[in-house]
């Protein structure tokens, strides 16, 4: 594992840009060193491969992350019917992308909106994301959706960036999901639609290989509460029904569809059971060791 002062080096070298990160990896001789390996253990084949995403959101520091990757390193093998992405913070990608378990994918939690370079102060760009070899981006997260002190950005935002993201040869997660008011109203549907409808229209069919949906309940994320297996199941059914009415039946059938809202090690071995939960897109358990547990949680 690099030391803390390569990691530091490393860590401002990405925020300077591709470039810098480049240079930085060639005169500590890490280009093409190999990250440790990881393990599997075989698992039954389903007709998706489950994808389990850890939103470290905005946390970590240098320190506390390199203990947090010694511990997903160590924390055995992954089921060969499961794929596994950590999403961190953009000044802390390096640091994962030299020292994670080469097992676990490592992505981003958001892209610009820009195609390429170009006077977009703040932003990174997908194809910057893509050049420092992260392989998956979260687009259309809730917390961004609605915006935190900021203005939140609207489904054709959400939309326009996971097509820039596609192109730019990312997999994203698109999140989307309602609020408790609407589920209680009974628009849970209409608000998943109105999120969708965007993203169908920006994509092309072959786009949707690289694309899953997460599934987040806005009302249950971050705050312990949980949809319970089987109304997790019927939205997912419902997300899965929209998708083939409105893109393709073919589309549908491959597409997965990923459970967001507090899903942990206590409760994922019954939502992953669901015929149309395809794994998760886990946030406080992706900081802990339980992540594993969520890992561990899908069928066998």
């Amino acid at each position: 594992m690099p030391s803390s002062e390569n990691l530091l080096i490393a860590t401002t070298a990405a925020a300077l840009g591709s470039t810098a990160v480049y240079f930085f990896y060639q005169s500590n001789n890490m280009l093409g060193t190999s990250r440790p390996k990881g393990s599997s253990v075989e698992a039954q084949e389903g007709d998706r491969k489950y994808l389990i995403g850890g939103n470290w959101k905005c946390n970590g520091t240098l320190a506390a992350n390199e203990e947090l990757i010694k511990t997903f390193n160590e924390a055995g093998p992954i089921p060969s019917n499961c794929e596994v992405v950590v999403c961190a913070p953009f000044i802390h990608l390096p640091q994962l992308l030299t020292s994670l378990r080469d097992d676990v994918q490592v992505g981003a939690q958001n892209c610009g909106n820009n195609a390429a370079n170009g006077a977009f102060t703040g932003e990174i760009g997908a194809f910057q994301l893509k050049d420092l070899g992260c392989t998956w981006v979260i687009i259309g997260h809730s917390e961004r959706r609605e915006g935190f002190g900021m203005a939140g950005e609207p489904s054709e935002l959400c939309a326009a960036k996971c097509k820039i993201a596609v192109d730019a040869g990312l997999n994203v997660m698109f999140a989307i999901g309602e609020k408790k008011e609407e589920r209680e109203t009974g628009k849970t549907m209409d608000v998943c639609a109105s999120q969708l409808e965007p993203l169908a229209q920006a994509l092309e069919p072959k786009d949707w290989e690289k694309v899953a949906i997460a599934y987040e309940p806005v009302w249950a994320i971050g705050t312990g509460l949980t949809a319970t297996p089987e109304m997790a199941q019927e939205t997912h059914a419902d997300i899965r029904k929209w998708i083939s009415s409105n893109v393709s039946e073919d589309i549908a059938k491959a597409v997965r569809i990923q459970y967001g809202g507090s899903m942990k090690g206590a409760n994922a071995k019954d939502l992953l059971c669901q015929p149309d939960i395809d794994g998760g897109l886990i946030g406080g358990a992706s900081l802990t060791s339980d992540f594993f547990n969520v890992i561990n949680g899908v069928p066998k």
